[in-house]
C-alpha cells in the first residue's frame, strides 16, 4: 500500500483533492467553515465546522458526485500571493482562517483558487482540477478544534485520490479486504477478546481463546531471549512517582499518568513504563563488571491515560501489557548484546513468516530540538556512532531517520509489511547512557573503579494488545497451528456409531498436548464442518465408519476441501513437527 506523504505526486493530488472536497462543501453547505485538509499516509481529510447540520456516512456519496461535477467543469487552480495584513482582511468573516493567519510567521501568505473556491495553501497543486478523476470518500468523523477536548468538536471527511482509476480499485479492494480483517470483528466472532462498559472502555478482557494466543506468544519470545541468556522478573503496578521525574518520564508523560490515591495519605502513579523498575533492580546490589551483562526481561501491565476519543480496540489502549526487557552491560559488551538481540528478532519474526519483508531504521536525534532529550550530547554522539556501526557490520541497511530517537538514546527500529501491505514497526532495540547515571547506577570494573553501565532497552514483540492486534489482521484470524487457540477439532460424522472413537481420539490428543475440541452436538455433519472453517480451526478431523473400522483419521486443513486420509500416530508425528518447527503453513 503506497504512503501518499511520502510520493512526491500523489502528496500535491491529494492536498489538490483535499480542496477539490472542501469546493464541494461549500456548494452543499454553504455555511460551512473551513480548518485545515492535510495530506496523511492514506489520503487526505478536511476539518469542517457545519453548524448544526451532520455530514452522515450516507451523504458522502452525494458530495462526491458534487467533486466530480466540479471536476469536469475544468477550472484552472490558481497561485496567489498577499500580505498577511490583506489575508486578515479578506478571510474576516472566518474565526478559524484568522486563527491560522495570526499564528503565521511569514509576512507573504499564499492561497489557491479553483473555480469559486478559495483557501490559504502553500501548495504546490495540479495545474486544473481535471485532473483530479479517480478519488474516493472514505469515512466521516469527529475531530476537536486543534485536537483540544475543550474546544468544539467539527467534523472530518477522509478521502484519497489517484493518478488511475486502476489504482484506486486496487486501492478499495485492499480496503475491503481489511474491513474482512478488522481485528475488532474477528475478535468478536472468533471470541479472543470483549469489552466492558462496567469495566471502562481501553481495558480489553481477554477469553480463554485470546489468553492462550497471549501465553504462546509469550512462551515463544521467552524461550528464545533465555537461550542468549535473558532473565524473567516481575514487578509492582504502583511507584512513587519521583520514579519517574528521575527517569524523565513524569515530565514526558506527565498528561498521561494515572495518579493513584488513598484516604490514607497515598500517592503514587501507575507505572507508563518499564524501564525505571529495571534500575532499581540492578541497583538492589553492588555489581561487578564479572556479573555484567545483566539482563531483565518481563510482560507486566503498564498504563497510560489516552484521549478518550483516541481509544479503540486493541490498537490504543489505557492498561498495555508490555514485553520489554533491559540489559546492564559494559561499553565493550554492547556490540554484542545487539547482535544478540537482531538474531532474537530476526528468529522471532520467522516463526510468523515475517521476516524478510522488512527494513531497519536508524532513528537518530532531532539535531534542531536537542532540549526534546535527555543525556549529554557526548553520549548520544558515541551512542549513534555504535549504532550507525554495528548495522553496517550486520548489514541490515539501515535508513537514518532524524528526529525518531527515544527519550534517552538512538535505536534500530525493524518496520515490517504485513499481508495488506501495510508498514508496522514493533521490534526496536535502544542504547541508553543517560538513564543509568540519572540512577546513580554503578558496577566496579577490573581497576576497582565505579563506572556507569550503558543500558540497552529492547522490545521484541512490544505491546501484546497491539500485536494480536496486528497478527489477527495478518493471518485474518486463521494462525498457524502452533498459535491456533484450537489446533484440532474432531467431527464425528454420528455420534450413534462414532462418537466413542472419537472421545479416544481426544484423550490421545491431549495427552501429546495438543489443544483440542471434540464437536458431539447433534447437528448434521456439513453444518459443524462449516463451522469449524468459520471458526477458522487450522485442523478438522472428521470420523466414520471408514475411520473407525481402520482405527485411523481423515481431516482437512482449513481453507482446502481436500481430505486427507492417515494413520494415527503418523498424523500426532506431524502434527508436532509443524508446531515445534513453528511453520505457517498449516500441516
Amino acid at each position: 500500500m503506497k504512503n501518499i506523504k511520502e510520493d512526491e505526486r500523489l502528496n500535491v493530488i491529494n492536498h489538490s483533492c483535499a480542496h477539490l472536497l472542501a469546493g464541494a462543501v461549500k456548494h452543499l453547505y454553504p455555511k460551512a467553515l473551513f480548518w485545515v485538509g492535510p495530506v496523511i499516509e492514506e489520503g487526505f481529510y478536511y476539518d469542517i465546522d457545519l453548524g448544526d447540520e451532520v455530514v452522515k456516512e450516507e451523504d458522502l456519496e452525494k458530495i462526491e458526485r458534487e467533486m466530480k461535477k466540479i471536476s469536469k467543469d475544468g477550472k484552472r487552480i490558481f497561485r496567489r500571493e498577499i500580505t498577511k495584513e490583506e489575508a486578515l482582511k479578506e478571510f474576516a468573516s472566518d474565526p478559524y482562517k484568522l486563527d491560522l493567519i495570526n499564528n503565521m510567521e511569514d509576512e507573504v501568505i499564499s492561497m489557491y483558487t479553483q473555480g469559486d473556491f478559495t483557501d490559504l495553501c502553500r501548495g504546490p497543486h495540479v495545474d486544473t482540477v481535471k485532473e483530479l478523476k479517480h478519488f474516493k470518500l472514505l469515512k466521516v468523523s469527529g475531530a476537536y478544534w486543534k485536537g483540544d477536548t475543550n474546544n468544539k468538536m467539527l467534523q472530518r471527511i477522509y478521502g484519497i485520490c489517484f493518478e488511475t482509476a486502476e489504482e484506486l480499485d486496487e486501492y478499495l479492494n485492499l480496503v475491503e479486504e481489511a474491513k474482512k480483517r478488522d481485528h475488532r470483528k474477528l475478535g468478536k466472532d472468533l471470541d479472543l477478546f470483549c469489552f466492558s462498559d462496567l469495566v471502562g472502555p481501553g481495558l480489553p478482557l481477554y477469553t480463554p481463546k485470546g489468553t492462550i494466543i497471549k501465553e504462546e506468544l509469550q512462551k515463544e519470545v521467552e524461550r528464545i531471549c533465555k537461550s542468549y541468556g535473558w532473565q524473567k522478573v516481575y514487578n509492582p503496578h504502583l511507584a512513587n512517582v519521583k520514579l519517574f521525574e528521575i527517569s524523565g518520564h513524569a515530565s514526558k508523560f506527565s498528561e498521561e499518568l494515572f495518579h493513584v490515591t488513598s484516604n490514607k495519605g497515598h500517592n503514587m502513579v501507575l507505572k507508563p513504563v518499564l524501564c525505571p523498575h529495571h534500575t532499581q533492580l540492578y541497583a538492589s546490589k553492588m555489581r561487578s563488571y564479572r556479573d555484567l551483562p545483566i539482563r531483565y526481561m518481563e510482560s507486566d501491565k503498564m498504563h497510560r491515560a489516552e484521549l478518550q476519543g483516541a481509544v479503540g480496540g486493541l490498537g490504543r489502549v489505557y492498561a498495555i501489557t508490555v514485553e520489554d526487557g533491559h540489559s546492564f552491560c559494559t561499553i565493550n559488551q554492547v556490540k554484542q548484546e545487539i547482535v544478540n538481540l537482531v538474531n532474537i528478532i530476526k528468529d522471532f519474526y520467522s516463526s510468523l513468516g515475517l521476516w524478510g519483508n522488512h527494513w531497519v531504521s536508524l532513528s537518530v536525534r532531532d539535531y534542531s530540538h536537542p532540549e526534546k532529550y535527555i543525556g549529554d550530547s557526548k553520549d548520544w554522539d558515541i551512542c549513534e556512532a555504535m549504532l550507525e556501526e554495528i548495522s553496517s557490520e550486520l548489514k541490515l541497511d539501515a535508513k537514518k531517520c532524524e528526529g525518531e530517537a527515544a527519550l534517552y538514546g538512538p535505536k534500530l527500529d525493524f518496520m515490517f509489511k504485513d499481508a495488506l501491505g501495510r508498514e508496522i514497526q514493533i521490534p526496536t532495540v535502544q542504547l541508553d547512557f543517560a538513564t543509568p547515571k540519572r540512577f546513580e547506577l554503578v558496577y566496579t570494573n577490573e581497576n576497582g573503579d565505579k563506572v556507569n553501565p550503558v543500558m540497552v532497552h529492547r522490545a521484541i514483540l512490544g505491546s501484546y494488545e497491539r500485536f494480536i492486534m496486528l497478527l489477527i489482521e495478518h493471518f485474518a484470524g486463521a494462525f498457524p497451528v502452533w498459535l491456533a487457540p484450537t489446533q484440532v477439532n474432531i467431527v464425528p460424522v454420528n455420534n450413534n456409531y462414532h462418537l466413542d472413537y472419537s472421545k479416544k481420539l481426544e484423550k490421545l490428543f491431549s495427552e501429546a498436548n495438543f489443544r483440542v475440541e471434540l464437536d458431539a452436538r447433534e447437528e448434521k455433519l456439513s453444518y459443524k464442518i462449516r463451522e469449524s472453517q468459520t471458526n477458522k480451526v487450522p485442523i478438522t478431523i472428521i470420523i466414520g465408519d471408514k475411520e473407525v473400522d481402520a482405527k485411523n483419521l481423515t481431516y482437512r486443513v482449513y481453507g482446502s476441501e481436500e481430505s486427507i486420509s492417515i494413520p494415527v500416530d503418523e498424523f500426532i508425528k506431524k502434527v508436532n513437527e509443524n508446531i515445534q518447527n513453528k511453520k505457517v503453513n498449516n500441516i
